[in-house]
């Protein structure tokens, strides 16, 4: 790819504008040996290596102080590599044209400077005056570590607690005004009534919400960025605030009472390239340095971390580049109206991606893994940069964490001779403290762990209470949320039913739902001759979505079950779902051999002859479904034939008879496929082209469901002694769940009946077999679209994925929502 030249583009975004002139950065000396000996009197007292540690990363990265950066960077490689100190220098950078952040790609010239810093054991450090921090409207100062070897080589070592990397994680980082992005920010208001619980150590944790909206960024929005998401919350809250209907899509994102973000992150770049941040040769003096900046378009789910920068936001999701757009949209959401609306960050600490190799220093891998690399925990240094990171992140005005893979976090145990949980880690995780708008607080917390997975007996031997029992504020995805889950086969849920008896007895801290990222993408790799749930439709993407947003296991988990129920916007959308990740070269075509399901459970006729569906691969000759779908099947089994031999892949494809619909096939022409593919599948998931098509009837169940739930926070409680949880015995082609709940202090009782999955069935909702349920004086609450329903004494007719759920009020009390 060439850059252009070097000027003004259209539309352009005004960043450190001209060839203005920069004040010359400096060291301030003085001050430099002041950090030098806080350093050496911290490590002095210290009790221990890791204490030492927590307290020097809150110092380490470049910060604003007054009229000068502090920084420090962690370098332990110059002492392992006993190198001289006089060839290690901050380099620093500063535009010398105007830099558009839209732009696909452009050359841009920068005048640099290479500033000495000062070494103690394996810590950089200095006070350097001229640099200039970035803000919403303004480009800081870039900024990295270069240093020489012993044979003139010049290194860098970037910075791992950066709080802006708008070129991607390989590129210097950017000096940013985080104090004024914190002052500025619109919901400090929110921070000083933060609804916290206290904890013996007198920190408030924030409490629970009773239901959670997971939104995948990239997808969430017509734009894919944070600021699409706070452009679509801004416009729900003007109309609720103007008495307006909303419309069904727009129902979608509304009735929760908190928003967790897929992880945002810095995420793996292009394998093969170009690079995002690409330094070109040029003739002038050393001062000046010419790049080309090519625009971050990485597409993935999120979880193909670095481990490097993790403090920072991926400047995909970031569509100003700006960070001031997470703080935003958090804003947003807490001045929502009527009810402030969480935010809850997906964070990834768990693996490093092999790519992380040419970025970090070789105490953070504990050897190979599943995803990469392992995590060295033991690190006193490495542990102590984690926690920072996490600190740093939150401090953003994040209300909850959900930890990813809480399962991989291990360490070497010595005296078992095996991998050991390090729950100590954990805990540290679960007690960081955040400091946002002068409140110190914790997050609400919540960590996925499947432990003994990936044991091959895992669903089976895994308790989902391991975090739980050692913690008592923490929630865990429950089973249905973790497990590999097919609500549209037949027998679903009645061989769950163990499962589901377990999330009524001790599910209150648990996270319930059947749809998210994980299980929507499961479900596409399910053969398509499997006992499919023909009652839910005509075809495969029909049963598909209904099954992962329907009203009977709403009604479940809303209505009737405890723990926090969440949902996943695709689902709530009848958007498609399915594996995104564009950077991969290796191992793509191998990748997307994988997905051939995806076009069949997913896509359809209509979905395929929209324009925008499959534009790349239709440009390379795709252009009919079974043209596609033919390819794939061939393509899935040619991987497997040869061990993913891409010679003997191509060779397969060649030899297929009849003549596959797109030849002649070469190695690289299979990565063009692969790379379209994902790019294709990214739009085509985008929950912006789903909107019209919602029925008005089901988004209003759904938010009806949400809203009674909402209403009843009680009912994250496990069930009690008089509750009655059960299903219909036999199931005789129906199989129907019903149930029985008492409110606090017996004010109100809700009972709940659906057709989880099968042939529609009559049933009187009183005249279930459930002990001491009272006959009169139930209220329909909600009910399944479609479902006609007289009383609660009289008979139903419950087709497949139907439900109903009643409330009876004690005559001689007030209505009682309850309490936690």
């Amino acid at each position: 790819m060439v850059c252009p030249s070097v000027g003004i583009m259209e539309q352009e975004v005004d960043l450190s504008g001209g060839t203005r002139a920069y004040p010359e950065p400096r060291l301030l000396t003085e001050r430099t040996q002041g950090l030098i000996s806080w350093a050496r009197a911290t490590q002095r007292d210290a009790t221990s290596p890791f204490e030492a540690a927590r307290t020097i990363v809150r110092r380490l990265g470049v910060h604003r102080r007054d009229r000068y950066a502090e920084v420090g960077f962690w370098a332990p490689e110059l002492v392992e590599r006993d190198l001289p100190t006089d060839q290690v220098f901050l380099e620093l950078l500063s535009p010398l044209d105007r830099i558009d952040l839209q732009a696909d790609h452009q050359k841009v010239r920068f005048r640099r400077w290479d500033v000495p810093l000062k070494q103690e054991g394996e810590f950089l450090w200095g006070a350097v005056a001229g640099m200039e921090p970035g803000q919403r409207d303004q480009m800081g100062t870039l900024y990295q570590v270069r240093y020489a070897d012993g044979d003139g080589r010049w290194h860098v070592i970037r910075d791992y607690l950066a709080y802006s990397v708008p070129f991607g994680s390989f590129a210097p980082a950017e000096f940013y005004d985080m104090d004024r992005m914190e002052w500025e920010r619109g919901d400090r208001d929110y921070f000083s009534h933060l609804d916290t619980e206290p904890e013996p150590d007198g920190v408030g944790r924030v409490r629970a919400p009773t239901n959670i909206l997971q939104v995948h960024v990239g997808t969430g929005s017509a734009e894919g960025t944070l600021a699409g998401l706070t452009r679509i919350y801004a416009g729900i809250a003007e109309k609720i605030r103007r008495g307006e209907p909303l419309t069904p899509a727009e129902e979608v994102y509304v009735g929760y009472d908190a928003v967790q973000l897929m992880p945002i992150a810095p995420i793996i770049e292009h394998e093969s390239g170009p690079p995002l941040w690409q330094r070109l040769p040029h003739k002038p003096a050393a001062d000046t340095a010419v790049v080309c900046l090519r625009r971050p378009d990485m597409t993935n789910w999120g979880y193909d971390v670095l481990l490097f920068a993790m403090s920072a936001i991926n400047p995909v999701v970031l569509g100003s580049r700006r960070p001031d757009e997470l703080v935003d949209f958090i804003a947003e959401l807490h001045t929502f109206p009527e009810k402030p609306i969480k935010v809850i960050f997906d964070v990834v600490y768990g693996h490093i991606d092999n790519q992380g190799l040419a970025l970090l220093n070789g105490r953070f891998f504990g050897g190979p893994g599943m995803y990469g690399q392992n995590v060295s925990f033991r690190d006193p240094v490495v542990r102590a940069l984690l926690l920072e990171m996490q600190r740093r992140k939150h401090n953003y005005g994040v209300d909850g964490v959900r930890v990813d893979g809480a399962q991989d976090f291990k360490v070497w145990d010595a005296e078992a001779g095996r991998m050991s949980h390090d729950d100590d880690y954990l805990r540290l995780m679960n007690d960081v403290v955040q400091e946002v708008a002068g409140q110190r607080y914790r997050p609400w917390m919540i960590f996925e762990d499947g432990r003994p997975w990936p044991r091959d007996d895992w669903e089976l031997a895994s308790t989902y209470r391991e975090v739980i029992e050692q913690m008592p504020n923490v929630f865990q995805w429950g089973p249905l949320t973790f497990a590999h889950n097919t609500p549209f086969l037949f027998t679903f849920w009645i061989s769950k039913w163990w499962r589901i008896r377990e999330m009524a007895e001790f599910g209150s801290r648990w996270i319930s739902g059947c749809a998210n990222h994980d299980t929507l993408r499961r479900g596409t790799q399910v053969k398509t001759n499997a006992r499919v749930n023909s009652y839910l439709g005509d075809s495969l993407p029909d049963i598909f979505r209904e099954a992962y947003d329907s009203p009977a296991s709403q009604l479940l988990h809303y209505g009737f079950l405890p723990g926090v129920p969440m949902d996943f916007i695709n689902a709530s959308m009848r958007a498609p779902w399915g594996f995104i990740r564009n950077t991969d070269n290796r191992y793509s075509v191998k990748v997307v051999s994988e997905e051939s399901g995806f076009l069949d459970w997913i896509v359809d006729d209509a979905l395929f002859a929209r324009q925008d569906s499959f534009r790349r691969l239709k440009e390379l000759g795709f252009v009919e479904l079974d043209q596609l779908r033919r390819f794939m099947r061939v393509l899935e089994h040619a991987v497997r034939a040869t061990d993913y031999d891409l010679g003997g892949v191509v060779s397969v494809l060649e030899a297929v008879k009849p003549p596959l619909a797109v030849r002649p096939f070469s190695a690289y022409e299979l990565k063009r496929i692969a790379r379209a593919w994902m790019d294709d599948v990214h739009e085509l998931c985008n929950v912006a082209r789903y909107g019209e098509g919602l029925t008005a009837k089901q988004a209003h169940c759904n938010l009806a469901v949400r809203e009674f739930r909402r209403a009843r926070p009680w009912l994250m409680k496990d069930l009690g002694a008089r509750d009655h949880f059960d299903y219909l015995h036999p199931v005789d082609g129906s199989v129907v769940f019903h149930g029985l709940r008492h409110g606090p202090k017996g004010h109100e009782q809700i009972l709940f009946l659906a057709n989880m999955t099968g042939a529609t069935c009559t049933i009187v909702p009183t005249g279930l077999p459930i002990p001491h349920v009272e006959t009169d004086g139930w209220e329909l609450a909600v009910a399944a679209p479609g479902l006609e329903v007289a009383s609660a004494d009289q008979p139903i007719q419950l087709h497949d994925g139907q439900g109903a759920v009643f409330v009876r009020r004690n005559r001689s009390e007030p209505p009682s929502t309850g309490s936690l």
